[in-house]
Parts: structure tokens; C-alpha cells; sequence
């Protein structure tokens, strides 16, 4: 006659899918409450911080430069046809001018900074995680969190709406350049024509907009990075988890800002 082994009443049982679901999202907003809680402690990174907006913002100007401008210039080049079947091509500028301020240049430049920056902070943390530097940084008495985490979402949540701005004006000269060559209008002219009928909400929309998504993004990367294992697979997946997580929310978050200030506009 077999003996049954006993299972130990103190065994672990599995953790389900939604179990993890649930064990993800506590340490998500666990992650945004001690950021929350660092970044009005002293002492405060200054240097730090004044270096990562100077990576996230210097160091994305070319990118979002280009980017920007070729938006502007296809955009108005598309728009264009679909005037003329109805003679309002003199609405184009203001088109062009509501279009990038209010949803263009902020989702844009989310876009091309979840790529660029959010990679890159996800593979940086992620480096120093599994290369065991941030434990180093601890037995140093120096605050890794607030070193690393909160001086990058910091940045990226003070420069997006800079960059913001930015995309917006380089699209404009864009489309300028489209606008000039088919119809010759003036730089003056034009300048004034799509920003007539800009008002402050379009602006406070899109300021709201950036720093939202500038602070979606860091956050996200950070957390990947500062929670990667199984060495340098490890950093790649944080790298490409913080890319396609940042991406995924700075399309809700569109939405859901979208809807909210479509109410002020009623």
C-alpha cells in the first residue's frame, strides 16, 4: 500500500493572471506615490535635473525639428484639395494653426519622446539595475530614487511642454513654406490668419496635454527600468516595455483630455 506525500499547509499557490494584474498595479502607483513623496523632500538633485532637461530637451530638438516641420508641409499640402473643392483655401493657415496647437504638436512630440527618451531611460536604469550600480548608489548614502527617477520625470514633465511649443512653431513654418509656394501669401499674413482664431483654452489644452504625457512617459520608463531583471534581456525588455506602455497611454490620455475640454468648448 502507497504512502500519499502530504503537501505542507504553508505552500505558496500559484499567483493567477489577475492576481499579478492586481500585484502590478499596487506597485505602479506605489512607484508614483514615493515620486510624489521624493520630489518634495529635500535635498533636491538641481544639477541632475538641470542635465536631464538639457538629454530629454537639447537632444530631441533635431528630432521633433524635422519631424515637425514635414508634418506642417504634408499636412497643409493634403488639407489643401479638400478647401479648394469648396474656394476656402484662405482657411487653410487657421486650419493648419488649430490643428497642430490642439492635438498635432502635443501628440507628436509624445510620440517621438515615448520612442527616444523613453527607451533610453528604460535601458539606462535597466543597465544600472542589473549591473547592480543602483544598489552601490544606496551603500554610498546617496538617494538612488531621487537621483535617478525623480530628476528624469521631472525633466521630461518641465521640457514637453517647451517641446511642445516647439513642434507647433517648426510645423507652422512648414506649412508656411507649402502655403507660400502655391498661393503666395506672406509670412505676415499667414501668421495672422492661423493664429486669430487660437484661444487661451487651445493653450492651456495643450500645455495640460504635454505635461501629462512628459510625465506618462518618464514615469513609465522609469519604472521599468528601475524594476528589470535577468541581465541584459532584462534591459532590452524594459526598453521596449517603457516604448510601447508610454505609447499606449499617451493615446488614452488624448482621448480622455479630449473629451474633458470638449466640454469647455460646449
Amino acid at each position: 500500500m502507497g504512502i500519499e506525500k502530504e503537501t505542507p499547509a504553508d505552500t505558496p499557490k500559484p499567483v493567477s493572471k489577475f492576481g499579478n494584474l492586481f500585484i502590478t498595479l499596487y506597485n505602479v502607483f506605489g512607484f508614483i506615490g514615493r515620486f510624489f513623496r521624493e520630489a518634495f523632500i529635500p535635498p533636491y538633485e538641481f544639477k541632475e535635473l538641470m542635465r536631464q532637461c538639457y538629454e530629454i530637451g537639447y537632444r530631441s530638438a533635431l528630432l521633433i525639428s524635422t519631424t515637425g516641420f514635414i508634418t506642417g508641409l504634408v499636412f497643409t499640402k493634403q488639407s489643401r484639395p479638400s478647401l479648394s473643392e469648396f474656394g476656402a483655401t484662405s482657411w487653410l493657415p487657421s486650419l493648419v494653426g488649430i490643428a497642430l496647437l490642439r492635438t498635432l504638436a502635443p501628440l507628436l512630440t509624445g510620440l517621438i519622446a515615448a520612442g527616444k527618451v523613453g527607451s533610453s531611460i528604460g535601458a539606462e536604469l535597466g543597465s544600472m539595475k542589473v549591473s547592480e550600480q543602483i544598489d552601490a548608489m544606496e551603500v554610498s548614502a546617496t538617494n538612488p530614487f531621487k537621483f535617478l527617477v525623480v530628476t528624469r520625470v521631472l525633466a521630461a514633465t518641465i521640457t514637453m511642454p517647451i517641446l511642445t511649443f516647439y513642434t507647433a512653431m517648426v510645423g507652422m513654418l512648414g506649412a508656411l513654406l507649402n502655403v507660400s509656394v502655391n498661393e503666395g501669401t506672406s509670412a505676415t499674413t499667414f501668421f495672422q490668419s492661423s493664429l486669430e482664431n487660437i484661444t487661451y483654452l487651445d493653450i492651456i489644452a495643450s500645455t495640460t496635454k504635454a505635461i501629462i504625457f512628459g510625465f506618462t512617459i518618464a514615469i513609465v520608463g522609469c519604472y521599468q527600468g528601475y524594476h528589470s531583471s535577468k541581465g541584459t534581456e532584462g534591459v532590452g525588455k524594459a526598453a521596449n516595455s517603457a516604448v510601447v506602455t508610454a505609447m499606449f497611454l499617451i493615446f488614452v490620455e488624448e482621448v480622455v483630455c479630449v473629451q474633458i475640454f470638449s466640454l469647455f468648448n460646449t
